[in-house]
């Protein structure tokens, strides 16, 4: 066999078994792509209406917004979205099933010629089950940039332009905001941020280990002063990036590097509260490397940045997180009133990330929650999301009312 054939046979054996792995860790319901909706048009049984009952007691839905939320598409619509075309070849078997699970978990059929709208469509859809007042920050999500601050495609897994995002949210009315993606190198950076902040964005979103960002490079300066003069917050991903690897550059998500915008004045929402991977201790000149997140709790536990240093919840209850993380963001109280629930959607409706089993375990969520968990899970995984974290307690302690109660943290921009 011509030895480029046969490679090719080998990726795509390789990636059938990988894909064929992932759709056995799929509950039943998930196996199935059919009607991701039917499930939601089956009335909840009396114990998993009294957990979502439960999750929402206390609570003013007005101030229930998620600060971590996903735009996804390919621009079939206009939209000006685009994702890598690696994505779509078998010779990257990984990439592509990267791209195949995540529409399925947002309930986008593979073959869609609208993936733009069915998205925005099924993301509505899961926000109805929550009561009128509750919000979705919506992502924009900008190129990998070189070190001259010109776009890399190549360097891109996906692309969403401010435009689509505000465009979304503005139709939308009162569920979504939006959150623009500016890259501080390019030459027109000043000009465009300001053009978000006129527009209404709520805050601004780096990953800038995907997207070639350096913190303290001299570039960020004048995009930090401007941010900190309108008081928007930063959200910046820090610790290891799996779904998204874009430009590579892992050391760029070291949480320690916050400190330059801090400086700055900036309010910075560390995604993940840096819940994964390690870093270099930049503070020890020793070469060691730590978890990134005892690096994030150095930083919190800094009294300078009381006022500024913030972190999202999304995606820190993942099985591939460590039960340190989970015992510890529930027992510190005192970070509770500068913790911002976040869903980081599509990915709870991605089956194996959230497994309850090791939830239990560890000793955070009682086996008894986890059948109507499941039950939920089906009916609406963004609600799932929402009543697990709600849910989970260590020695008695859960995440306190504040840390659901986001609005306030970016209540300036506001009209």
């Amino acid at each position: 066999m011509n030895p480029m054939l046969n490679r090719r046979h080998a990726l795509c054996c390789g990636a059938a078994a990988v894909s064929g792995l992932f759709t056995s860790l799929l509950p039943p319901h998930a196996q199935a792509a059919p009607d991701q909706d039917a499930a939601r048009r089956l009335p909840l049984s009396l114990a998993a209406r009294a957990l979502v009952d439960a999750a929402f007691a206390g609570l003013d839905p007005t101030q229930l917004w998620d600060v971590h939320t996903h735009l996804l598409g390919t621009g079939d619509s206009g939209s000006g979205c685009w994702v890598n075309p690696r994505l779509d070849s078998w010779w990257h078997p990984l990439d592509a099933l990267r791209k195949r699970v995540i529409l399925h978990g947002a309930g986008v059929p593979g073959q869609s010629a609208r993936i733009d709208q069915d998205y925005v469509h099924r993301l509505s859809g899961l926000t109805e089950d929550f009561p009128h007042g509750a919000r979705w920050m919506l992502f924009a999500f900008e190129h990998a940039h070189d070190e001259h601050g010109v776009a890399q495609p190549g360097q891109t897994t996906f692309y969403v332009p401010d435009a689509w995002a505000a465009r979304v949210a503005h139709a939308n009315g009162p569920r979504f905001g939006w959150v623009a993606s500016i890259h501080p190198y390019r030459d027109d950076a000043l000009a465009r941020l300001d053009q978000a902040l006129s527009q209404g964005t709520l805050a601004i979103k780096w990953l800038p280990s995907a997207m070639n960002i350096d913190l303290r490079d001299p570039r960020c300066r004048p995009f930090y002063d401007r941010l900190a003069r309108a008081r928007v917050p930063l959200i910046v991903h820090v610790g290891e990036e799996k779904a998204v690897p874009g430009a590579g550059r892992d050391e760029l998500g070291n949480p320690l590097l916050l400190r330059a915008a801090l400086r700055h004045g900036v309010r910075v929402i560390a995604a993940h509260c840096a819940s994964l991977g390690q870093a270099l201790d930049l503070d020890r000149n020793s070469g060691t490397v730590r978890p990134a997140f005892v690096l994030f709790g150095r930083l919190m536990d800094e009294g300078e940045w009381n006022g500024l240093l913030l972190g999202d919840v999304s995606a820190v209850l993942q099985v591939n997180r460590d039960a340190v993380v989970w015992r510890t963001l529930l027992a510190r109280a005192d970070w509770h009133a500068r913790l911002l629930h976040g869903s980081d959607y599509p990915l709870p409706c991605i089956a194996p990330l959230v497994r309850l089993a090791p939830l239990v375990r560890a000793g955070v969520l009682a086996a008894a929650d986890t059948a109507t968990l499941e039950e939920l899970r089906a009916h609406n995984p963004l609600l799932f999301d929402f009543a697990l974290k709600r849910r989970v307690r260590w020695q008695g302690a859960g995440f306190a009312d504040p840390v659901f109660q986001t609005r306030r943290h970016v209540q300036r921009t506001l009209g």
